[in-house]
C-alpha cells in the first residue's frame, strides 16, 4: 500500500518535500529502505540506518523511512521499478539479478548498484525432534516451511533441498514467513522450517524455548555447491545463544551475506549520505543490533557483485577503502 500511494500521489510527496525544504532552508530528499519481515535482521538493520539519517537531516538532507517487505527479490524488483531508493538483499540474489539467472532468468538487471555488505546470513534449517529430520534427506515427505515467494530464503531452501537430492515436489512445502514458524513448529503443524538469517535470532529463540524439543539440521556435505554457486560460503551456527536446542555442538551449514543495494538512478546525494552516515558513525551503527557486532569496516566491500554506485565508489576511494 505504501508503494502504491507513492505512485498514485507523487504531487503529495513533492509538496511534503517542498514544505520541509522551506522549514529547513535546504532541500530534503525522501528515501525509503526496503528490508524484510519484522522478526528478521533486515528490518531492524534498515531501521538503524534510517535512525542515523533522520537524526542528521540537517547534515545529509535525507529523510528516511523503512518498509517491511517480502525480502531480497522484492527489494531488487522494487529498486528497479523506482519504488524503493535502497534495499537489503542477499549476496546470492544480487549475483543472480546482475547475471540474469534464477528469479531473473534472461533478464539481467544492469541498473542494480551496490553500496556495502553487512552481516553474514546462515542457511538455517530447524526441525522438531519428533519430526525425525536429522539429515537433509530426511525432509522427504515432511511439512517444511521454505519462506514466502519473493524471498531469498526460498531460493536458499531450494538449493538446500538439491544438496540432499530433493526438490519442492518431494516435500510438503509451506510458503510461510519465519514469524509464523516458531509457534507452528512447537504445535506440530510443521516439521521444520528454513530461515536464512544472521544469528542470534528472535524467531529461533522462540522456537527452541517451547516444550517440543528442536534442533538444527547440519549441512556438513554440500557437494559441489561452492563451485557451482560461488556466492555461498561455509558457515557454522553457534548454539550458545540457543540454550534450549538439543544439538550438543556447533552446527555446520552454508550462507551468504546481506548487502545494501540501490539503483543507478538514485542520486549521488542520497547514495553518499547513506554510505557516509554508516561509515562515519560505525561504532554506533554496530551497537544497534547484535548481528552487526562482528562487522569489520575493511570487509564491507566483500560479496558485492553489482557495480558500486559511483558516489559510493568515490567515497571509498577518498577513505582509502578501495584502491
Amino acid at each position: 500500500m505504501q508503494m502504491r500511494l507513492r505512485r498514485l500521489f507523487p504531487l503529495g510527496w513533492l509538496s511534503a518535500s517542498l514544505l520541509l525544504s522551506c522549514s529547513s532552508g535546504s532541500r530534503t530528499e525522501f528515501v525509503t529502505i526496503g528490508t524484510g519481515g519484522m522478526t528478521g535482521v533486515y528490518y531492524p538493520v534498515g531501521g538503524a540506518i534510517a535512525k542515523l539519517l533522520n537524526d542528521r537531516v540537517d547534515q545529509f538532507g535525507l529523510k528516511a523511512t523503512v518498509q517491511s517487505t517480502g525480502g531480497s527479490v522484492f527489494n531488487i524488483n522494487a529498486l528497479m521499478s523506482g519504488d524503493l531508493e535502497f534495499g537489503i538483499a542477499q549476496s546470492d540474489l544480487q549475483y543472480q539479478a546482475v547475471k540474469g539467472t534464477g528469479e531473473w532468468d534472461g533478464k539481467p538487471h544492469t541498473g542494480l548498484r551496490s553500496l556495502f555488505s553487512l552481516h553474514s546470513e546462515i542457511v538455517t534449517l530447524i526441525a522438531s525432534d519428533p519430526s525425525g529430520i536429522w539429515k537433509p534427506v530426511d525432509m522427504k515427505g515432511k511439512r517444511v516451511a521454505i519462506g514466502p515467494p519473493g524471498s531469498g530464503m526460498r531460493r536458499n531452501a531450494i538449493d538446500a533441498l538439491a544438496i540432499a537430492g530433493l526438490s519442492l515436489s518431494d516435500i510438503k512445502a509451506e510458503d510461510l514467513q519465519p514469524v509464523e514458524c516458531a509457534g507452528m513448529l512447537q504445535d506440530g503443524r510443521i516439521d521444520a522450517y528454513f530461515y536464512t538469517v544472521g544469528h542470534p535470532n528472535g524467531s529461533i529463540k522462540e522456537a527452541v524455548a517451547g516444550t517440543t524439543p528442536v534442533h538444527f539440521v547440519p549441512f556438513d556435505d554440500v557437494g559441489t555447491l561452492y563451485q557451482d554457486k560461488p556466492y555461498y560460503t561455509p558457515a557454522v551456527i553457534d548454539i550458545a545463544p540457543y540454550p534450549g536446542v538439543t544439538n550438543k555442538e556447533p552446527v555446520p551449514s552454508f550462507g551468504v551475506k546481506a548487502t545494501m543495494v540501490t539503483s543507478a538512478k538514485v542520486t549521488d546525494n542520497a547514495a553518499t549520505g547513506l554510505v557516509k552516515v554508516v561509515f562515519d558513525n560505525f561504532e554506533d551503527f554496530r551497537a544497534l543490533h547484535p548481528a552487526l557486532g562482528g562487522l569489520e569496516m575493511n570487509r564491507m566491500l566483500e560479496g558485492l557483485t553489482a557495480q558500486l554506485h559511483p558516489a559510493a565508489e568515490k567515497f571509498y576511494r577518498e577513505r582509502g577503502l578501495l584502491q
